[in-house]
């Protein structure tokens, strides 16, 4: 089950994706599709059904986005999380291996087309969470388990 959190940064992109989708991308497939069903028999036109297609698919993501927008708890900044890894924040964290991360803990809404970004609901943001810098988590996955040492948490403000 996914956790339904949503930083205020991330709460502003689904809503202009919603404005963008209802404003500009729906009206201009609906032109799109209203031309082509001009053109005479829909049985054989590419245009038709592609936009057509298209505008099934923006429809159903305007009705998610509502539905996201309505149903999501906006997680603000709160000066109590300072010094701990809440939801929001920003962490750098070292593994075993020595390898590197800065990530940042948000809703898994927030996720596509943000490589440094990890759910709530994954497995190394459970251990992370309400642990303070120099504090190292044990994380077990599918691959391997990994110990994280934390080296700084930052927060949006």
């Amino acid at each position: 089950m996914r956790t339904p959190m949503i930083t205020p940064e991330g709460l502003e992109k689904l809503k202009e994706e919603l404005n963008y989708l209802w404003k500009e991308d729906r009206p201009e497939v609906t032109r799109k599709v209203s031309w082509a069903a001009t053109l005479g028999d829909r049985s054989e036109n590419a245009d038709y059904h592609y936009n057509k297609r298209r505008l099934r698919e923006i429809d159903k993501r305007i009705l998610y986005l509502r539905k996201c927008i309505d149903d999501f708890q906006v997680i603000q900044y709160h000066p109590h999380q300072e010094g701990k890894v809440m939801f929001g924040a920003w962490i750098e964290i070292e593994n075993n291996l020595g390898l590197k991360k800065r990530l940042r803990i948000v809703g898994y809404e927030e996720l596509i087309g943000n490589k440094d970004h990890i759910s709530i609901d994954s497995p190394i943001a459970k251990a992370l969470l309400k642990k303070q810098v120099g504090d190292e988590v044990e994380v077990t996955t599918p691959a391997a388990t990994f110990t994280w040492k934390i080296h700084k948490i930052e927060y949006v403000k």
